[in-house]
């Protein structure tokens, strides 16, 4: 059993982390194997962020004053919460397999720059593309109009080639 002061000091370790999140997303761990769980803190961990299984109360203290505050707030029951600084994406698409792939695994709500979202808008979020691969959507769109234009420009040049070559296989310049 933990002490009082082991406590106060891990929710205010709780409090520093939550202060510099963007997104905690709560969920419910009862029944989940031990090697269903490492699984899982090894995924999250991959993404960027952190998964803790966390007393109800010590969670409520130390969200107080933090933007995961509404979410934290008169927890019942055994949770666990995972949080990233900042692709919310990413996190999302790792919880949302592992709750597929472990059925004991389930969500209940989470938040996501301050908003609260429902079970059914954490899933929705996992459906959208990492940042990553946004950033290579927008990539290839900036560079297309580049690529046309140099092979328009090379299509100009090569034609031309073409045009001389077959105007000397014709003799049609004069010595």
């Amino acid at each position: 059993m933990k002490k009082r002061k082991q406590k106060i000091e891990e929710a205010e370790a709780l409090k520093r982390e939550l202060t510099t999140v963007s997104t905690v997303i709560l969920s419910t761990f009862q029944g989940i194997t031990v090697a269903d769980d490492t699984n899982l803190r090894r995924a999250v961990q991959a993404a960027g962020g952190h998964y803790r299984v966390v007393k109800n109360r010590i969670a409520e203290r130390a969200a107080e004053g933090t933007a995961a505050a509404p979410l934290l707030k008169g927890l019942k029951g055994t949770n666990s919460i995972a949080y990233i600084e900042t692709d919310a994406v990413s996190l999302a698409k790792v919880l949302t397999k592992v709750a597929k792939d472990v059925p004991a695994f389930k969500f209940r709500a989470g938040i996501v720059e301050g908003r609260v979202l429902s079970i059914a808008e954490i899933q929705q979020l996992a459906s959208l593309p990492s940042k990553e691969e946004l950033i290579g959507k927008i990539m290839f769109l900036l560079s297309a109009p580049a690529q046309r234009l140099a092979s328009a420009t090379a299509g100009v040049t090569r034609n031309l080639a073409v045009t001389v070559q077959e105007a000397i296989k014709a003799e049609k310049f004069s010595s």
